[in-house]
């Protein structure tokens, strides 16, 4: 098995040879630049800043993004253009902090370093992002409820996605979220009022693949800690005019 670096590397080298002058930078994010990577259960996350993203453009990496999900088995790549990632901070606030706080530059000019994330959007993505997830799951409860072998796999997947957004409703209280997943985990119901025995049962259950009691009041403590989350935010942060920049007189 290929090495972390080796595969990255051979990423930028397909890159390079396929995009050539186009190919402005590469940078790694995530977990993997922020050093709590986990073999099994992290990703190589990685945005692409090209000076033109026509339809000739992103043919020519077809192939390199083919590898690098099919053979590589990693998400795709993000392509923008430089303007374009400075200018979704506002609606991809999370990822674009998530660059900020933890990056490594593979190739290029770091262009992540100067862009400003408007934080009240930042929080109101947290919100977006954690309501979807709760209604998601209220909908796939009633298609099969109290079916351990349906559902089980379902709370496993959703539960990446609700760690990163744990992680940021730390960064929202103003603090600096911890490392490990279980850290973020304790740190996060402690600021919101939520379980952190709820939220340890789905950790449990994405290192593991097992699922630790009965499906009924795990997956309804589950769903009443992701609402109090909702809450603390709603309670904490309430929502005022979300301009990106508010007027003198406001």
């Amino acid at each position: 098995m290929q090495s972390t670096d080796t595969k990255l590397a051979e990423l930028v080298r397909r890159l390079k040879e396929f995009a050539a002058a186009n190919l402005e930078c590469v940078i790694l994010f995530g977990s993997a630049a922020r050093g709590d990577f986990r073999e099994a259960h992290s990703d190589l996350n990685v945005v692409c800043i090209l000076h033109s993203l026509s339809v000739a453009e992103l043919g020519r990496l077809a192939y390199v993004v083919k590898w690098w999900c099919v053979d590589q088995k990693e998400p795709a790549p993000l392509f923008f253009t430089r303007d374009e990632l400075k200018n979704a901070a506002d609606v991809f606030a999370i990822e674009i902090l998530d660059m900020k706080h933890g990056r490594r530059v593979l190739f290029g000019a770091d262009v992540v370093a100067d862009i400003e994330v408007p934080m009240n959007l930042h929080r109101v993505q947290i919100e977006h992002d954690l309501r979807t997830i709760l209604l998601k799951l209220r909908q796939h409860y009633l298609r099969a409820p109290g079916n351990s072998k349906e559902l089980a796999p379902i709370l496993r997947k959703s539960f990446s996605g609700v760690l990163t957004l744990l992680r940021h409703v730390v960064i929202a209280f103003g603090e600096e979220p911890p490392v490990s997943a279980h850290d973020i985990v304790a740190r996060a119901a402690e600021l919101t009022g939520s379980s952190a025995q709820a939220f340890d049962a789905m950790l449990k259950l994405r290192e593991t693949g097992e699922l630790h009691g009965e499906i009924i009041p795990v997956y309804g403590a589950y769903l009443k800690g992701l609402e109090k989350v909702l809450d603390a935010l709603d309670h904490h942060f309430p929502k005022r005019e979300w301009r990106r920049v508010k007027n003198a007189d406001s």
